[in-house]
């Protein structure tokens, strides 16, 4: 059966917005772009031309009215995630909606009770959970035994545009809020356990943020079934780029790791194309023979095949198209969501109090 292409309207013209709409153009035969949206006029112009020449709107609000479109991909800075999302579904729309759903844990519950209610769908963009190589890492940390211990950080030594992306985010979130939500839902898949507590540290490394805002943390996260987990995060010039990059998780039977094998690193770390990259991962068995020597050899698997960027939105934008069509049940994606920004939220608490946070 020939289904009808879903038009859609693209809000944010930025990195992820620009994925997305590329990823709606490769997927021609399901989606229309109607439109591009964007506070910015040099940026929705440059994907307009890139795309075709589309329309372009400054202001939300009039392209909705305008276009009445089926789906819409919120790619903004945080802070109005919730608003235009809940101004897509009351119009009648499906939502794409780049993590993380919202600035508080209620707003986020009563945009999902609003998609429930409208019977809309609304995929929030967890893109580490379509990634293949993160996929068969957190299957390899399942088979490691409890409790894990779970070692991430994603630091960015950002300048020029990316600099002003980042204190732009900061506005509303701190690091370790923003990107603390795709390390802590792959925590929660990991252990698939509940978290009991969380604590945090932080830092302002800078005067060129508003006055309460932080721009290097660490979260700890501790589980019902004893696993422990701590996720890094620090943006800005004077961020360094030694151990950026650390994907590490640990079990009684050995762990797994993600590793950049050939050793070699062509862009800095705030370059976001780099930030899914994998590499390879390292499978280390623990087991001691009679010997006290190591039973096994360390097993590497080969990920260099991986999807770049674009081709990850692209795997997300097929994901919805799926919940679209076949009618998917996405009450547990909206539940998971709901529960990694809980998490981080209440180490940002943890670490504006200087106090561990219980979580009810």
């Amino acid at each position: 059966m020939q289904h009808p292409r879903l038009r859609v309207l693209v809000v944010g013209c930025g990195n992820m917005g620009t994925a997305h709409a590329r990823a709606y153009h490769r997927l021609a035969e399901d989606f229309e772009i109607v439109g591009l949206v964007s506070r910015g006029r040099d940026s929705r112009e440059r994907l307009s031309a890139e795309l075709g020449g589309l329309p372009t709107w400054s202001d939300h609000a009039a392209a909705l009215a305008a276009t009445k479109p089926d789906v819409v991909s919120v790619n903004t800075f945080p802070d109005t995630h919730a608003a235009i999302a809940r101004a897509a579904i009351e119009g009648g729309a499906h939502v794409f909606l780049e993590k993380p759903l919202a600035e508080t844990v209620d707003e986020a519950r009563e945009l999902v009770a609003l998609a429930h209610r409208k019977q809309r769908k609304l995929l929030v963009g967890y893109v580490l959970r379509v990634h293949p190589a993160w996929q068969r890492f957190v299957q390899l940390a399942r088979s490691l035994g409890k409790p894990l211990v779970m070692r991430l950080n994603l630091n960015q030594q950002s300048r020029g545009k990316d600099w002003r992306t980042h204190q732009a985010l900061m506005q509303s979130m701190s690091p370790i809020v923003d990107c603390g939500v795709h390390y802590v839902d792959a925590m929660c898949r990991m252990t698939q356990s509940r978290p009991v507590r969380v604590s945090a540290i932080r830092a302002r490394l800078t005067e060129a943020l508003k006055p309460d805002m932080y721009n290097y943390g660490q979260l700890q996260v501790t589980f019902a079934d004893g696993s422990v987990g701590w996720y890094e995060a620090g943006w800005g010039p004077m961020i360094s780029e030694v151990a950026h990059f650390v994907k590490d998780v640990v079990g009684p039977k050995g762990s797994v790791s993600i590793v950049d094998r050939s050793g070699e690193r062509t862009t800095g770390s705030a370059a976001v194309d780099s930030h899914g990259r994998t590499g390879g991962l390292l499978l280390h068995h623990a087991e001691l023979g009679a010997d006290g020597e190591f039973v096994r050899q360390d097993e590497w698997f080969d990920t260099s095949d991986e999807p770049d960027h674009d081709g990850l939105c692209l795997r997300e934008q097929q994901s919805l198209l799926r919940a679209i069509r076949q009618d998917e049940d996405l009450s547990d994606h909206h539940a998971e969501a709901i529960e990694s920004l809980r998490i981080v939220l209440a180490a940002d608490q943890a670490a504006r109090e200087g106090r561990m946070v219980e979580l009810e």
